[in-house]
């Protein structure tokens, strides 16, 4: 099977979070044929968020499994593309497609990996398995959350992990995420009295308490650590819902982002936010949602069998980080040990999203390298 023309057959899927189009059948097929033993699962209203959950077992070891996404985000404005999003063309060395980076190519690298290190390896001592969703670019309620609640109740275990985000923000092999900060969204709404601007002594203001509250929020949350960057509150949004000037609104609504590290949980954020809140007044009305909270991977083994791998076929040092956004990695960290290797992703969410052809068949190579080295360990 070619690696290349298996990526784009994958870009191929107009797969728009949640819809994967029939990839998520297309790989199913792929493995089957392959001696995988795969289950399509379902989820969400009326059953439209497909799952993928495949095994080959060569022996009684560890089950590693390697985990995507075949969702993506939507191209955006079409005629801003150099190429159709969705019908691949390689240009200059690069293959040009709406998830090339995020993470189709990544999915296909660790495919092909897998199958051929079971041709090289039949009875290798373990359990090669693939968990790919069709839900993590937008909500994630239905996607890899909910097929790890059906493999424990299932009684099937993962015991290691590698997810193909696009961890490398330049070049191939230079970035290992082994960790991932929490991330949650907050509203806050602030109350006063309605009222003309020319009477504000028969009003209330809820800016001027607003604006306070912004101020306080904005204070730094902490310092970071030798594993985490500090921890970053950015107020996004700041709306009273008035479209004329001489009003005085009734009400002025906040909206707001955390990444935040380990020396936090959501629940001891919430309290340092609520904390500074009512420094300035009570009169106010919070709401937060949690999509996950930070994680460190602990699995020394992981990541330096990885970073083997990775030497040996880049010849590069590769750096360990737990920077940038939310993953499945969140999840699956409450499963098994879990980090985040994939492409680069330079040009992911873009228009005119694109990856070098060399670095999918090089990552190709780091994962098959690393599946060798790991099973071997056993």
């Amino acid at each position: 099977m070619d690696l290349i023309k298996l990526t784009s057959e994958l870009i191929e899927f107009k797969s728009i979070t949640p819809k994967d189009d029939g990839a998520i059948e297309f790989l199913y097929k792929i493995l089957t044929s392959n001696g995988f033993k795969c289950k399509i699962l379902k989820f969400g209203k009326n059953n439209k968020v497909n799952n993928l959950y495949a095994s080959f077992k060569g022996g009684n070891g560890p089950n590693f499994c390697f985990a995507g996404h075949t969702d993506v985000v939507p191209a955006g404005i079409m005629s801003d593309w150099k190429t159709d999003p969705f019908k691949p063309k390689i240009i200059n060395g690069k293959i040009f497609g709406r998830g090339t980076s995020d993470m189709k190519g990544a999915i296909a690298a660790f495919l092909i990996a897998g199958l051929k290190y079971i041709d090289s390896f039949p009875k290798f001592n373990g359990t090669i398995s693939y968990l790919i969703t069709g839900d993590e670019e937008g909500e994630a309620k239905y996607g890899t959350k909910k097929v790890l609640n059906w493999l424990s109740e299932n009684k099937k275990k993962i015991d290691f992990c590698i997810v193909g985000e696009p961890t490398n923000p330049n070049f191939l092999g230079e970035m290992i995420k082994n960790g991932r900060r929490g991330s949650l969204n907050g509203e806050i709404e602030v109350f006063g009295i309605q009222g003309h601007v020319a009477y504000p002594e028969k009003a209330k203001n809820p800016i001027k308490v607003a604006l306070l509250y912004c101020n306080e929020l904005l204070k730094p949350l902490d310092n970071g650590n030798k594993i985490f960057e500090p921890s970053n509150l950015e107020i996004t949004s700041i709306d009273v819902d008035n479209e004329i000037v001489n009003l005085i609104p009734s009400k002025v609504n906040i909206k707001f982002n955390v990444r935040f590290n380990n020396k936090f949980t959501s629940k001891t954020l919430v309290s340092e936010i609520r904390k500074r809140l009512n420094k300035v007044g009570r009169n106010y009305k919070l709401s937060v949602k949690v999509s996950g909270e930070a994680f460190h991977n602990s699995s020394e083994k992981l990541i330096s069998l990885l970073s083997q791998a990775i030497i040996q076929i880049s010849n590069r040092k590769v750096k360990l980080s737990t920077s940038g956004g939310t993953s499945d990695a969140r999840f699956i960290s409450k499963f098994c040990p879990v980090i985040e290797f994939g492409l680069v992703g330079k040009t992911m969410h873009k228009v005119n999203e694109n990856v070098r052809i060399s670095d999918i068949k090089k990552l190709s190579e780091i994962y098959e390298n690393f599946l060798n080295l790991f099973f071997i360990s056993q």
